[in-house]
């Protein structure tokens, strides 16, 4: 342990990770001028970025790729010496008016290729397409014909707007991460290492692990847990699925509905608030609304996601007989109330922020708690050792989200420039033929195909250009739009035929990476209307009174588990196609409608009535064996 660290202290990535850090909490209590804060915290990230993924793989000799990193490391110093040396001009600047010179597009030119380069090593060539296509489109789109082209904008001019402007590559992206996302990943790098990811496992274990369908329970309240200190769902698999997934297999579950249980699981923890995958903030700055809002928004989403997934995972025990877990399953879990104080840095986050304090403040006092509170009992104890890989883990994390986010403006800039989300939008409404419904199912297929591949936080800002406009000129709300968007691009996440989640899960079990996808994709059913549920009724997204979200919240919940139950085609016994067929229709009617309609009403009553005697003749029949042979 005392080697590692000494190592860790050694790595020059460690003490840039720790100025990292410094500066970011400087900020926090001393802002400075945009071009100067966003420039310095995009450069640094780059610099971590190319430092912590060295160039590999080209088949040139190692010390040409060597030399090649090299120049990318001094081109990255030079971008963050000109942002200095500039600052003054580029803040008072005046937009359109002022000169460019030829060194400030030498800039814009090296800026875009190393962030071009960097998301390359971060995540890969997907997104490095997307944005390639959106360039090619900023300079050749004035060849194009009708509605697709734009008037042609100039080299010089998108130099200032990409690189010298605070609405290019250091807009509303870039300023997310500077003033949230950076301190959230500080976060949930501190509580797991502390310690609280392995609580909420054990936590996990201990409240669910003993009842039927313990092994998948235990991975879908684990991750959901996780959920509120993680905004990965692969961070999650591997985090969590290393222990969840051989667990599941003990039981008797095939590996690949093992993989498929956690990779979905962990996807849910993105629309676990309070810190939602990193998107809630981008979606708090682009609807312009306190962060909170967005995280009351995201409660009964996130409660009817995994209600749903734990309903199906009871049912598909009781259905098929396997997944529980056996008492030596459940041995050896270290005693959770020692530890009961490892929740407290997650109780002064929301308390923080239900009481008002911003959200940086708030998840600043309980990161400090997640240092000091360990230290209040033996058990929960860490070394002074381990903080260096604390710093080290801070500053990988948000330099490998920070690059890419910031890259996608250049992705917002291209289409505010060429007013392509309109168009898109205007088109979008005429391939549905006007209709509502089928223009929801493209806005679905085309968030999902988005998604496909891309980090959600980039497939969400992307899609919230594409699809939102289109959704509001539908009639529908702007929260209602944007969550709408961001939970069917977070479903992508276990979608076919790209699906990261699925095939960072099929990893760990060692499965199929493409049959684990298919399974997780067909356990998703039960998760996919929900969008629609608050698409019909805004209370579900915290917008009304506290009896409307209340019985919306209820309804929600009743109509998703009739839904599951249908899916599953199982209560106390096996479902013939009549039955599934009636609860499908009353759990798809009740979720897809406004709460309080006829048809809700109907649905719903239809639903619960048919549950009821359904299990009331289950236990007679259980009962009363004999009734069975009659």
């Amino acid at each position: 342990m005392v080697s590692n660290s000494n190592a860790t202290l050694r790595d020059p990535k460690t003490w840039l990770a720790l100025g990292f850090i410094t500066f970011q909490f400087w900020i926090l209590f001393n802002p400075q001028q945009p071009h100067l804060e966003r420039p310095a915290h995009l450069v640094i990230a780059l610099l971590l970025t190319f430092l912590a993924i060295p160039l590999t793989g080209t088949g040139l000799p190692r010390l040409i790729e060597r030399t090649i990193d090299g120049l990318i490391l001094l081109a990255t110093i030079g971008v963050g010496i000109y942002y200095w040396q500039e600052m003054p001009r580029l803040t008072t600047r005046i937009e359109n008016v002022s000169p460019i010179e030829w060194y400030d597009m030498a800039l814009a030119g090296t800026l875009v290729l190393l962030l071009l380069e960097a998301v390359r090593r971060t995540v890969g060539m997907i997104l490095l397409a997307v944005i390639v296509a959106f360039i090619a489109y900023g300079a050749f789109g004035y060849m194009l014909p009708g509605e697709i082209g734009f008037g042609q904008i100039e080299l010089d001019a998108w130099s200032e707007i990409l690189a010298m402007t605070t609405s290019g590559i250091l807009g509303v992206t870039t300023e997310t991460s500077v003033n949230f996302i950076f301190y959230f990943i500080v976060f949930g790098v501190v509580y797991s290492a502390v310690g609280g990811g392995q609580l909420f496992i054990d936590i996990a274990m201990r409240a669910v692990g003993k009842s039927r369908g313990g092994g998948a329970k235990v991975a879908i309240v684990g991750s959901s847990l996780m959920g509120t200190i993680s905004g990965s769902a692969v961070a999650n698999v591997t985090a969590t699925g290393v222990f969840t997934i051989p667990l599941m297999r003990r039981t008797g579950m095939s590996g690949e509905r093992a993989a498929a249980v956690e990779a979905i699981a962990s996807t849910g923890g993105q629309l676990m608030p309070p810190i939602m995958g990193i998107a809630a903030f981008v979606m708090a700055e682009l609807l312009v609304v306190p962060y909170v809002q967005v995280a009351l928004a995201g409660v009964f989403p996130a409660l009817a996601f995994y209600f749903a997934l734990f309903a199906s995972a009871d049912l598909h025990a009781r259905k098929h007989g396997v997944g529980t877990l056996t008492e030596d399953d459940l041995k050896g879990i270290a005693p959770v109330l020692p530890r009961l104080h490892m929740l407290v840095p997650v109780i002064v986050l929301v308390a923080g922020l239900m009481m008002g304090y911003s959200a940086q403040i708030a998840v600043t006092l309980a990161t400090v708690t997640c240092l000091l509170i360990p230290l209040a009992r033996a058990e929960t104890r860490y070394p002074l050792s381990s903080l260096p890989a604390m710093i080290l883990d801070t500053g990988k994390q948000a330099a490998t989200i920070a690059v890419p986010i910031a890259a996608i403006g250049i992705v917002i800039a291209v289409a505010i420039q060429s007013n392509l989300a309109l168009k898109f939008a205007s088109g979008l409404i005429s391939v549905g033929g006007g209709s509502y419904a089928i223009s929801l199912i493209l806005v679905v297929l085309g968030c999902i195909v988005m998604g496909m591949g891309l980090p959600t936080v980039a497939a969400y800002i992307i899609g919230a250009i594409l699809y939102v406009p289109a959704l509001e000129t539908l009639g529908v709300e702007p929260l209602q739009a944007h969550f709408f968007v961001m939970y069917f691009c977070i479903l992508s996440m276990v979608t076919p035929p790209v699906s990261l989640a699925s095939f960072a899960a099929a990893g760990v079990a060692k499965t199929d990476a493409m049959k684990t996808s298919m399974v997780a994709f067909g356990m998703c059913g039960v998760a996919f209307l929900i969008p629609f549920a608050f698409i019909a009724d805004k209370a579900l997204l915290f917008q009304g009174s506290y009896a409307e979200i209340a019985i919306a919240g209820t309804g929600l919940i009743v109509s998703t588990l009739i839904w599951a139950m249908g899916l599953t085609g199982f209560i106390v016994r096996n479902l013939n196609l009549m039955e599934r067929g009636l609860l499908l229709a009353c759990g798809a009617a009740a979720m897809i409608t406004r709460t309080g309609s006829l048809i809700w009403s109907a649905a719903m009553v239809t639903g619960v009535l048919y549950v009821a005697l359904h299990l009331a003749l289950g236990r007679r029949q259980c009962r009363h064996p004999a009734i069975n042979s009659k």
